[in-house]
């Protein structure tokens, strides 16, 4: 790859690609399902279209959309930013591709002004200038760029959260590597929120003479590349150069202001670090909409970039602009020349959700926030990138040095932590007055007191969705399979998630609603139950049920994290459990199951799964309780049963046969656990869930045959999909919740596939 370079110091482990490959397997969406499973969904595809029809006549859209599902696009890479800050995705062929400031809603397309550039001077003459993009655009716009780079020489490789692009340059002799580096490592929970990326060049001069290399990043004032079609009114944007100084270097950009979304305004911020043998030029405005010639032609002329002074002039309707900002050095022959840095920064610190009127501030605004709050993120970015590759490298190492784990297995276990800050998520932080949920609470325990503890008000309230195309926050059910990847980020956000849905749980909403899956009509939300989610981005954080509430599920993290902490929550554990226990009809200790498909599989019914989920529950609390010296029945107000009711060696029974079954005779074993397999050794086809491949139920089944001794079976059964959906289909850092054998998949980037990080608690 690259052609004859591997590029500077790229690590042996994560996903790797070709910028010139082209995938064979096409995958389309989910669509109808077979005849013999209509009958099952007739009933709910009937309330879902009513519902449909109503949102839309409101100009509205469902939070699960099944008219407008994402089709598969193989080119996302590694997403930029922190946690809680929003997200922007370069492509891994250097496509900025995909952005989600405005909490939860995502914008594709790529704007073509997004680029990276490289010129190269000998002897005072530029020998070599090159869009770094294998695009290859017609049409007015941009058209003195040279683009269409050969991807043959390049390639892309992800490790998250970062990312090396290597771009062997034959003709020059020059080879670069630029390293992409989002601040995302465990326990840190100031720069981890912050919403900025570094793209760091290392450029390698293999040729017989001193060069002068010139890297350019431009960028459009803008998000996704149809942004003005949507709106052609948008104007009044405008940009300004900014220099701070920054230990014993400056750092030089430029902001651009941005008011498309005119109740939350936001900055996009390009800046460039400037030493002693690096030099830092830009051009503050530009139209991209046009041939670009403002940045082109000066660079063309001698490798640096001309801007008129001061601020740009406010754009019309309409009107495009853009800003780019060079970085140039000196190449000695046969050496490495000085690092060229640049940062970008997107600031919108203050968001809302829907038409809610109620505004919250992102968690990074304690630390950076005013009008140069943009300017400044990206100036200490700059400054503590190699901080922030330190804490990574410490974090990951010791994995990815572990020679007894596969190759394959250190990929996905860090670049399925994408979905971790690309997942719609958000990071708020708490202001200390009282937030109540819709509803009322029970009185039981004062909300304030839960809203407002002093972990929430330290740590903030951090959520993500179910999916990119599932918007639904906090689906309670799935964060019981995703809990290990919040304590291995951050014990204080797993405590933040803990009480606010203890918060959540006390509310009721007596609202009376149809629920789509069965077409009951109930309460929206009753107390003392955990609700299904805890809202939509699009229509605000509320109770957003679309089908019965789920029974609370205790992690079994938290006895590490304080008595107190389990006291307060404990009081609601105590409250759930005994309105839980009224479901118990015969007094076995079980709550009973009517049938309905009340599980994770809610297409499905099976009528074991509740029971064995309040077993399964009640012996972690038991668990809790004992390490933290209290007293259970005290806590839960239940007896828990005894932990061996599940005997060893029949769950170890029941594990090799679902391998036998679920994985080795679905495909040979190469695609993951299908979710339901006769005894005969043929497909469950009952449902339109019992044929799927679900990620991360492979994920989980794969660790929890690790946990019970099974180390061969777990990981043939996790590489089935990982190969799959990373290697087969191009599902990379966008991996579904679903896959069939007949090529399609459902609901892509989806937050099950965190449950991963089981297989790495059940190793250690």
């Amino acid at each position: 790859m690259a052609g004859n370079s591997m590029g500077h110091k790229v690590p042996n482990h994560g996903w790797r690609i070709a910028l010139s490959h082209k995938y064979k397997t096409k995958l389309t969406t989910w669509s109808l399902p077979p005849l013999t499973q209509v009958p099952s969904v007739l009933g709910l595809a009937f309330r879902y279209l009513k519902y449909y029809k109503d949102l839309r006549s409101k100009n509205k859209r469902p939070c699960m959309d099944f008219f407008n599902q994402h089709a598969l696009k193989t080119i996302y890479g590694v997403p930029l930013g922190g946690i809680g800050g929003g997200t922007i995705n370069r492509g891994w062929q250097g496509d900025f591709c995909k952005w989600q400031l405005k909490p939860g809603i995502y914008t594709f397309g790529s704007p073509l002004a997004d680029q990276f550039i490289v010129s190269i001077r000998r002897h005072n003459t530029t020998i070599y200038q090159q869009v770094l993009s294998t695009k290859a655009p017609t049409g007015e716009p941009l058209r003195s760029w040279n683009w269409k780079y050969c991807g043959s020489y390049a390639y892309y490789h992800g490790l998250y959260p970062r990312a090396w692009t290597v771009y062997d340059l034959q003709g020059p002799k020059v080879v670069l590597t630029c390293r992409q580096i989002s601040p995302v490592f465990p326990h840190e929970y100031k720069d981890t929120s912050l919403p900025t990326a570094v793209f760091s060049w290392d450029v390698e001069n293999n040729g017989n003479e001193e060069v002068e290399v010139t890297i350019v990043m431009s960028m459009e004032n803008g998000i996704g590349k149809n942004h003005f079609l949507r709106d052609k009114t948008i104007s009044g944007l405008w940009n300004e150069p900014f220099t701070n100084a920054e230990g014993d270097n400056k750092v030089s950009g430029i902001t651009m202001h941005n008011t498309m979304y005119k109740d939350m305004p936001f900055t996009l911020t390009v800046g460039a670090t400037a030493k002693e043998n690096v030099t830092v030029t830009h051009c503050s405005s530009f139209n991209p909409m046009k041939e670009g010639s403002e940045v082109w032609a000066p660079l063309l002329f001698n490798g640096r970039l001309k801007s008129k002074p001061g601020k740009s002039a406010p754009s019309s309707a309409g009107e495009h602009t853009a800003c780019a900002v060079a970085a140039s050095c000196i190449v000695k022959p046969k050496s490495m020349g000085e690092t060229l840095d640049f940062s970008l920064v997107w600031d919108m610190p203050q968001i809302h959700f829907g038409d809610a009127g109620k505004h919250y501030r992102r968690r990074y605004s304690r630390w950076f926030n005013g009008s140069n709050a943009g300017a400044s993120i990206a100036s200490y970015a700059l400054h503590t990138y190699p901080e922030w590759e330190k804490k990574i490298d410490d974090w990951q190492n010791p994995i990815l040095d572990n020679q007894q784990l596969p190759d394959w297995y250190k990929s996905a276990l860090f670049n399925e932590l994408y979905y971790i800050t690309d997942g719609g998520t958000v990071w708020l932080e708490v202001d200390g007055k009282s937030e109540t949920a819709n509803g009322n609470s029970n009185g039981v325990v004062p909300d304030s007191e839960i809203q407002n503890s002093d972990f929430l008000k330290e740590y903030g309230k951090f959520a993500y969705l179910e999916g990119q195309e599932y918007k639904l926050v906090w689906v309670h059910v799935l964060v019981l399979w995703c809990g290990y990847v919040c304590w291995y980020i951050g014990v204080g956000t797993a405590v933040g998630i803990l009480v606010w849905v203890s918060a959540s749980i006390l509310h009721s909403n007596p609202t009376q609603r149809k629920y789509l899956m069965d077409g009951m009509i109930a309460p929206a939300k009753t107390p003392n139950v955990v609700p299904h989610d805890v809202g939509c981005p699009g229509k605000g954080y509320r109770d957003f049920l679309v089908k019965r509430g789920f029974f609370f599920k205790l992690d079994a993290h938290v006895y590490c994290l304080g008595s107190r902490v389990l006291v307060s929550v404990g009081t609601v554990c105590r409250i759930v459990m005994q309105e839980s226990m009224r479901h118990d009809e015969d007094n076995d200790g079980l709550i009973e199951n009517s049938g309905a498909a009340d599980q994770t599989f809610d297409g499905w019914c099976a009528n074991t799964s509740t029971t064995t989920a309040i077993l399964m529950m009640l012996t972690v609390v038991n668990y809790i309780i004992n390490k933290t010296n209290l007293c259970s029945v005290h806590i839960t107000g239940v007896k828990p049963p005894n932990p061996q009711v599940l005997p060893d060696d029949r769950v170890k029974s029941a594990l090799h046969k679902v391998f036998s079954l679920n994985v080795e005779k679905y495909h040979g074993g190469s695609h993951g656990a299908v979710n339901g397999m006769r005894p005969h050794g043929v497909v469950d086809n009952s449902s339109v869930q019992s044929n799927e491949v679900w990620t991360g139920v492979t994920y989980a089944l794969a660790a929890t045959m690790i946990h019970k001794g099974m180390l061969k079976e777990g990981f043939r059964t996790a590489s089935g999909i990982y190969r799959s959906c990373w290697q087969r289909y191009g599902m990379a850092f966008q991996t579904p919740e679903a896959v069939r054998r007949n090529h399609t998949f459902r609901s892509l980037a989806y937050m099950r596939p965190l449950s991963i990080w089981g297989m790495q608690h059940a190793l250690e």
